[in-house]
């Protein structure tokens, strides 16, 4: 086990930049949306990510847009009924991958998201098993064109779900860099601390990245670590040594970061605890 890692996450918005650099971070993840695809919103991400690597952080991961419009960014979703939705992921994917390229940094993609707009998607295939192969055929492609600098994370939904040892087995077999979000599993999992140890265990070599966030387990919460139900003695024990991870949490106030730096603290206090046999 090693000490936790500090990594925040904020948008290209140079006032949260400046506000989480102030903690010095070992990592920043940069949330996005559709405007930093224009052609001066992806400038400016450009020159975000410069200036944060300028002032000494490595570590750099760029969150593809959770929304695109009216729809979460779902790679399920069938070209033939959300053509626009379907050459957005496309093309927004494709520029991340060129930036990350170019910059030595890394680009991550949901396998899903959750909710009753995933299902109406899923319902368009002729079975769940066969939305599943056209979400790995997608992911298939953003692997083989982003190499070493893409990664995948868990949903809440039955395209791209961690805590199922047989899906989890089908992923491995695709050879995918992996994002694990501790809250989704542990959600998919209805709050289950055994299965989401048992998720982190079985995954673990092929994790590349977390989002360490706690929850109660039942919703969408991303609550600060301590405040949920996760028990985060056995996950720390869990993780890959190798991995970055950030702290993915609500915050009060998207220019403050207090949350993120107190989820940090907490995990440090156990992390200590553990190192000296407690």
């Amino acid at each position: 086990m090693v000490m936790p890692m500090l990594g925040l996450k904020g948008s290209s918005d140079q006032r949260q930049i400046d506000d989480r650099l102030q903690y010095h971070p070992d990592v920043y993840e940069f949330y996005t949306s559709a405007a930093d695809f224009t052609p001066e919103g992806y400038q400016q991400l450009d020159e975000a990510v410069q200036y944060v690597q300028a002032k000494g952080i490595q570590r750099i991961v760029i969150h593809h847009p959770m929304v695109y419009h009216e729809w979460h960014s779902e790679v399920v979703a069938p070209e033939k009924n959300f053509p626009e939705l379907y050459r957005f992921i496309e093309t927004s994917t494709e520029q991340l991958i060129d930036l990350a390229k170019k910059r030595d940094i890394q680009v991550l993609v949901h396998g899903g998201y959750a909710g009753k707009e995933v299902q109406e998607m899923v319902n368009l295939y002729s079975s769940t098993e066969e939305a599943r192969q056209a979400v790995y055929k997608r992911l298939d492609r953003f692997a083989k064109a982003g190499g070493r600098h893409i990664m995948f994370e868990n949903s809440i939904a039955p395209v791209f779900a961690y805590g199922h040892p047989e899906q989890e087995d089908e992923i491995l077999s695709h050879d995918y860099r992996l994002a694990f979000d501790t809250s989704h599993c542990f959600i998919e999992m209805h709050g289950d601390n055994q299965a989401l140890q048992a998720s982190l265990k079985h995954l673990r070599d092929h994790v590349v990245h977390y989002h360490l966030v706690d929850s109660m387990g039942q919703t969408h919460d991303s609550l600060q670590l301590g405040k949920g139900k996760i028990d985060w003695a056995p996950v720390l024990k869990l993780l890959n040594p190798d991995a970055s991870s950030i702290y993915e949490i609500n915050l009060r106030d998207q220019w403050n970061c207090h949350e993120q730096v107190e989820s940090h603290r907490y995990l440090t206090t156990i992390a200590k605890k553990l190192m000296q046999g407690e």
